[in-house]
């Protein structure tokens, strides 16, 4: 018996991983409470499964979670090292965690799940395992995305970051490189997520402020509409597992501006601009050739309809069921 631990499911990343999963693969929930990202958490997931649960059942996570102790075979996914790469995301006890809990569960787990090379080889790397062990299954685009779907229409033409305020999206220095970029004015950039004072400030001091729109959270029914509508996503994040924007924007027919740096050169291929996310001055020159060259445009989007399609949840699942039935031959159950 393989449970499944569902407290993912959400509307983030990790969450929408783990929502594809649950539909498509069936499997029995682990009866579990508490929030999966509390340091507690290996603690109750060590007592569930010791107390709570069959003695032949094997767990899967579609998270960074798992038990302190470990008492039965389990597969659990590792999307990025975000949290002890990226200095601004870190903290002590995030380290901590990764340390003795995550590192310990990497090295006992039956297969660490991965979604990118860049994210399979900083995890064998950090936890020292055979690069076996570890196994890419990536991600999907959801049949939602597609260019038939009605454009966001708010009566301007505007680029798009999708976004969430953390530093290591570098909104910073997209607002910069819009304020600089030599482009029709009347172009917006639209932002999702609510607004902060400092961007807000930082708009202002570019001169831009009244061409930078926050809409804040947007459903995920409305997200196809709004890669629709847009002239290109800018998306130059200085650090990313997988960055399903891009698959999910290209999908769309929007082309697509993105960094040259960890999973996001592998995810876009040669369907998207690429950039050095540290430089102001390459993200407003993209900006600029993605605004005013039709033929660059339309070639991206057909490049952009290939690479988005190279990513299907079918794929996942199919690789995710080997590894599963693969444990369970291993495990007797």
């Amino acid at each position: 018996m393989i449970i499944f631990d569902s407290r993912w499911i959400g509307e983030h990343g990790i969450g929408r991983f783990a929502h594809v999963l649950e539909q498509r693969l069936r499997l029995q929930p682990l009866q579990i409470g508490g929030l999966p990202t509390s340091p507690f958490d290996p603690l109750r997931l060590f007592f569930v499964l010791l107390f709570r649960t069959p003695k032949n059942a094997c767990v899967f996570s579609p998270g960074y979670n798992a038990p302190l102790f470990a008492l039965r075979p389990y597969v659990f996914t590792i999307h990025d090292l975000n949290h002890i790469d990226r200095p601004e995301n870190s903290s002590f006890t995030k380290r901590l965690y990764y340390r003795l809990i995550m590192r310990r569960a990497a090295r006992n787990a039956f297969r660490v799940l991965t979604v990118s090379r860049f994210s399979h080889q900083r995890i064998v790397d950090w936890a020292g395992i055979n690069a076996q062990r570890v196994v890419i299954v990536g991600n999907g685009v959801d049949s939602c995305y597609h260019p038939g779907v009605p454009p966001y229409a708010p009566g301007f033409n505007y680029l798009l970051c999708v976004s969430n305020r953390k530093k290591h999206k570098n909104e910073f220095r997209v607002v910069e490189s819009f304020a600089q970029a030599v482009i029709n004015p009347d172009i917006r950039l639209i932002f999702t997520g609510q607004a902060n004072e400092t961007l807000l400030k930082l708009c202002r001091h570019f001169g831009v402020g009244n061409r930078v729109v926050f809409i804040g959270r947007v459903p995920e029914e409305d997200m196809p509409g709004l890669y629709r509508g847009a002239r290109a996503l800018v998306f130059p994040s200085l650090y990313e597992g997988f960055g399903l924007p891009v698959i999910e924007s290209m999908a769309c027919g929007t082309p697509v501006i993105t960094s040259n740096t960890t999973s996001l050169p592998e995810v876009a291929g040669d369907a998207a601009l690429l950039v050095d996310p540290l430089s102001v001055m390459e993200i407003s020159a993209a900006i600029e050739q993605i605004c005013k060259d039709e033929i660059l445009r339309e070639t991206l989007q057909n490049k952009g309809f290939l690479q988005a399609a190279r990513f299907s949840w079918d794929n996942v699942s199919i690789k995710i069921k080997s590894v599963l039935a693969e444990l369970e031959s291993s495990s007797g159950i």
